[in-house]
């Protein structure tokens, strides 16, 4: 009776054990992150956002089926990811799918993903030394009430390798997932001011771009035509806009002006200038016999920039890093279009890790003017700038198609990196510091609150092109079909400039992955899987010896 007694209390026990381990687990939950570069632990702005989901937000991605090893690991950081995102917020509801599960074809597929804004992806995949083509959809797309967003999964890069690219790709992963929340789940509360009246670019050339951040900011256009007749008014006004865009005005402006936008600024306001001080345009070439005269554009802001710490140079950058022209020859049904180097086409990729250009795609630039950076008080970082091998050429110069056939003397290329981007932090002294202004404003500030200015010295860099008058996304040459890194540049530069929720310092999150090198494998093919049979052979059979000795050495003993 006491063995059945004791049997029973120790069963007892061990229910009250498991009853108690599983209230403890399900009260007190808790989740390590054991990685060295802390992979999957979210920032603070991520789980800020994410807390924000009220109701189910349910993400469909569609990395599921069959593809090569690389992307394998895309599925999975996305997959161990978005668990991560669920623990903070049980609202979060994710699945994998498989877009051509059910038997589709996949051309017709990848046009519907098309149709909808995500552009599958076309990889090619090594074998056994065969080569064949595949179609990935690396895409998510999130819905929260009757809004949905799509989320890229995958970068581009140029002339990266596969492997390059997903590790690029899972290093952004937090950011493009945060990014979608932070469109789906926050209301806007910033305003913008797209300038106008200075001949900017017009809506269509900058269609893109404006579409991309309308989806976090309140975005208005804002004209400095009145400052003629009310130029307090004017400034009251745009003191209302947390951010001004000035992009590529090509008309001088006024001191009455300048007093407005310098003020604005004392006054804490955020300016993004896309500016140019070299008047020149491709469609100048072909329109004129392939020839035309790159001449300096004075726009009246010498002393406004020099003020506030940068000078930008009426001169030309040329750079061998550069994008392609596209030129046809032939003519009707037999024209061929083919590109070839032109070295007023600058592509620019940053080294440091700053927010804004961490992990970036080379941003193209167009008859980009050099910028020389001046001494004061004011931080100042290069963004983005030329490679090494540059060149800068003066103004009034010819510029002419015949360049592309003339080979390029390298001792020429030797200016080294010329700042193109320039972010500028701090406190600002006003332009009309002890000077006589063209008005007398109200509560005139001679030294800023903590501010920021990006001057960037070319326009085009926010221009999209246009596909039968319709706006194609920003970066994306339809000429050549690249994407270059434009459009989340300018992204990631507004957001930085608004410091919108410490969302843009998600991005500066170091994460690394580890492939396997396809040319070693292959090579050692063989080896391996003779390794992979023979090894657990060989420990079964030690095994079995050692214990074979053992028995028989206890059995002679006794």
């Amino acid at each position: 009776m006491s063995l059945q007694k004791s049997h029973f209390k120790k069963v007892f026990f061990l229910l009250l054990a498991l009853v108690v381990i599983n209230v403890l687990s399900y009260n007190f939950f808790e989740r390590f992150d054991l990685t060295a570069d802390k992979r999957y632990t979210l920032s603070a702005a991520s789980e800020n956002i994410v807390e924000k989901a009220g109701s189910p937000l349910i993400i469909d991605v569609f990395l599921e089926g069959e593809f090569p090893p690389e992307f394998r690991r895309l599925q999975v950081e996305t997959r161990q990811l978005l668990e991560e995102f669920a623990a903070v917020n049980s609202n979060i509801n994710f699945r994998f799918t498989d877009p051509l599960e059910e038997g589709g074809n996949a051309n017709e597929v990848a046009t519907q993903f098309y149709e909808m804004g995500m552009t599958p992806a076309r990889i090619n995949v090594v074998e056994n030394g065969r080569t064949s083509e595949a179609i990935i959809f690396p895409w998510a797309m999130a819905n929260y009430g009757n809004r949905t967003v799509s989320i890229p999964l995958l970068k581009n890069q140029l002339g990266a390798t596969t492997e390059d690219r997903v590790a690029a790709s899972v290093q952004q992963l937090e950011y493009a997932f945060a990014d979608a929340f932070s469109k789906l789940l926050e209301p806007k509360r910033k305003k913008i001011a797209v300038m106008r009246g200075n001949g900017e670019l017009e809506d269509r050339y900058i269609a893109d771009f404006v579409r991309s951040i309308q989806e976090y900011y309140f975005i208005a256009p804002f004209t400095l035509d009145s400052v003629a007749v009310d130029p307090q008014g004017t400034l009251e006004q745009l003191k209302e806009y947390d951010l001004l865009i000035e992009a590529k005005p090509t008309e001088p402006y006024t001191e009455a002006e300048k007093l407005v936008l310098d003020q604005y600024l004392m006054n804490g306001g955020k300016q993004l200038w896309l500016i140019e001080h070299a008047a020149m345009e491709t469609d100048s070439l072909f329109s004129s016999a392939g020839s035309a005269f790159a001449l300096p554009r004075d726009l009246n802001l010498g002393d406004f920039f020099f003020k506030y710490g940068l000078r930008i140079n009426p001169a030309l950058v040329k750079d061998l890093y550069s994008a392609p022209i596209v030129l046809a020859t032939g003519s009707g049904n037999n024209a061929q279009f083919n590109p070839y180097p032109w070295f007023y086409y600058p592509l620019s990729s940053s080294p440091i890790d700053h927010p804004v250009v961490n992990n970036l795609e080379a941003v193209k630039f167009e008859y980009a003017s050099p910028i020389d950076t001046l001494q004061n008080e004011i931080k100042k970082t290069v963004l983005l700038s030329t490679s090494p091998r540059s060149e800068v050429v003066g103004l009034p110069r010819e510029i002419s198609l015949e360049e592309i056939s003339a080979e390029p003397d390298l001792s020429e290329f030797t200016a080294g990196e010329i700042p193109l981007a320039v972010l500028l932090e701090g406190e600002f002294s006003s332009v009309y510091e002890n000077r006589i202004p063209p008005f007398k404003p109200q509560n005139f500030r001679s030294k800023s609150e903590e501010t920021k200015v990006l001057v960037i010295s070319d326009g085009d860099v926010v221009k999209n092109q246009l596909q039968r008058g319709e706006p194609l996304e920003l970066g994306f040459d339809r000429y050549t079909g690249t994407t270059y890194g434009n459009r989340e540049f300018m992204l990631n530069a507004v957001n930085y400039l608004l410091d919108d929720d410490g969302l843009i310092n998600i991005r500066s999150k170091e994460v690394k992955i580890a492939f396997l090198d396809m040319e070693e494998v292959e090579d050692n093919r063989g080896f391996w899987q003779v390794m992979n049979i023979l090894l657990p052979l060989g420990v079964l059979a030690l095994f079995a010896g050692l214990f074979s000795y053992y028995r028989k050495k206890k059995y002679i003993r006794k």
